[in-house]
């Protein structure tokens, strides 16, 4: 048998070298990936959340405890402000003026929340509406759907509202029964609880996914299909 040369035996060692540097680079690019993955979902959950704080502490509080539409709202507004102010004490945690920061924080993010607030129930965009009545009864609508809507087309700037508010005679127009617990009448809250969204021209994907958010929000939802394809939203009334 011929002896095996130093050459041989160092281009062996290159070979395996090479072998486990090429084995291991999809494995890096793989955990580089993850990584990304997982710093996206993180950043995106976490500007996500205080928005879903907002409503869903707000209904919390409105149907739990019974609190009215306004007080329930400012209690989640308050624990909206206060997840945010976690959020500025991290991000800011070598600060050491702590206290300066701290009052400031609490300013400026208790008017950014209120403002967004107030503008969400005040406001609806003609783009988010079917017709120039709709916009007329919006503020029939109960505060915190209101904000909910508001939240909601931030994420969906092609969310139509197709109906709030209706009265007896809306339903023979419609050619459909009357039903005397329509939550889209005037409720003991002084409010409508209810809309119908526009689902039709809308991906089956898009019409999952805003159904899903308003049922972890908290409201019940109702998918409608036929001529009149909609998802029904309700705020159930606090009794």
């Amino acid at each position: 048998m011929d002896k095996i040369s130093q050459k041989d035996i160092d281009w062996l060692l290159n070979l395996n070298k090479t072998d486990a540097l090429q084995g291991s680079e999809p494995s890096a690019a793989k955990k580089k990936w993850l990584q990304v993955l997982f710093w996206a979902l993180l950043i995106g959950g976490l500007g996500i959340l205080p928005f879903f704080i907002l409503i869903r502490t707000s209904i919390f509080l409105n149907l739990s405890f019974g609190w009215n539409g306004w007080l329930a709202l400012s209690g989640g507004i308050f624990a909206t402000v206060m997840l945010l102010l976690l959020y500025v004490l991290f991000l800011f945690r070598r600060t050491s003026n702590k206290k300066l920061l701290l009052k400031f924080s609490l300013a400026g993010l208790g008017t950014l929340v209120f403002a967004f607030c107030f503008y969400g129930v005040m406001y609806l965009s003609s783009v988010n509406a079917k017709s120039d009545e709709v916009r007329q009864v919006y503020r029939s609508m109960h505060p915190i759907l209101r904000v909910a809507i508001a939240t909601t087309t931030l994420a969906d700037g092609d969310l139509v509202i197709t109906d709030i508010q209706r009265a007896p005679a809306d339903y023979a127009a419609m050619g459909i029964p009357l039903n005397e617990r329509s939550l889209h009448f005037t409720q003991s809250s002084g409010y409508v609880h209810a809309i119908d969204l526009r689902t039709i021209g809308h991906n089956e994907v898009r019409n999952f996914l805003l159904r899903s958010s308003f049922k972890i929000m908290g409201f019940k939802t109702i998918r409608h299909i036929g001529t009149a394809d909609h998802l029904h939203v309700a705020l159930p009334p606090s009794y």
